[in-house]
């Protein structure tokens, strides 16, 4: 075993801030997606997944996870057309499949549009992890614009309930909806006003959906990551923040995509039949009490 403070970089880091929703080759250092360390073991053999935001961070951390354990997978992402095509290359170097669809998740009809595109194309869908995410990082309330609290509610929360809706009748028992809340659903940031109230719909959204859904077995969950070193943080946070990133968890460093997929494996397969409602919290110690 290897000392968890020391496994991966640790703060400060030397990185370009970026726009929005940025771009994972130009971070410094890189985050680890574990496509070369993951080992899988069939758990997901036969089943089809989709993965919102799996072109890059933990999306992409999942699908390789996925792919590795049998899946075949469904990439959906904005427009950051070169992340998602080289995710796509190495699922398929893992002789695994994968689909990609681009577009906004934010309208109803594109959510409608990737379950259909799924079901031409594969079949069946069994899994469901709503994971694609919105935040921005702002000192004051009055510096969020009423369009910016919207995108980061139609990203965060309508995407995965028109999702939801629209695979519903695709879905049969034993599938399993994860959805990605946030540390920030327990302990919310001062600066992340938006997001934090999203990650916190999310959280009771899981377990709605989890008695909803209980008469049809269909299970339903989530993972809470802490700070986890995405091409999301360059993006979307000043530049002091961003060199200390995570360097205030306990473990004294954000965590990598890689340490996450674990806990979306395990959630999706069939080991964790009698686990719905559930939130996995994954934060480098920092707490959710």
């Amino acid at each position: 075993m290897k000392d968890p403070r020391t496994k991966y970089p640790q703060p400060p880091f030397d990185t370009e801030l970026q726009n929005e929703p940025g771009v994972e080759s130009k971070m410094n250092p890189l985050p680890d997606y574990g496509e070369n360390t993951y080992k899988g073991n069939e758990k997901l053999k036969g089943k089809v997944a989709l993965i919102t935001g799996g072109d890059s961070g933990i999306g992409r951390a999942v699908a390789y996870a996925y792919a590795l354990e049998g899946a075949k997978v469904v990439i959906s992402y904005l427009d950051e057309h070169d992340d998602a095509k080289q995710t796509a290359e190495v699922i398929e170097s893992k002789d695994a499949e994968v689909l990609l669809i681009d577009g906004d998740i934010r309208e109803e009809k594109h959510c409608k549009d990737i379950i259909e595109k799924t079901i031409a194309k594969f079949g069946q869908l069994d899994i469901i992890v709503n994971n694609a995410a919105f935040q921005m990082a702002r000192n004051s309330l009055q510096d969020i614009t009423a369009e910016e609290w919207d995108k980061t509610f139609r990203t965060n929360i309508h995407a995965p309930f028109y999702l939801c809706k629209a695979a519903e009748q695709h879905l049969a028992p034993g599938s399993s909806i994860i959805n990605t809340t946030s540390v920030n659903a327990y302990s919310p940031s001062d600066n992340l006003v938006p997001y934090a109230a999203t990650k916190g719909a999310i959280r009771n959204f899981t377990a709605s959906m989890a008695q909803l859904w209980a008469e049809k077995g269909i299970r339903v969950n989530a993972v809470a990551p802490g700070p986890i070193w995405t091409p999301l943080i360059p993006a979307t946070m000043p530049g002091e923040k961003v060199k200390n990133f995570g360097k205030q968890t306990p473990l004294g460093r954000p965590g990598q995509p890689a340490e996450l997929a674990s806990a979306y494996v395990m959630l999706a397969a069939e080991d964790s039949s009698y686990t719905s409602g559930a939130t996995i919290e994954i934060t480098g110690g920092r707490y959710t009490l």
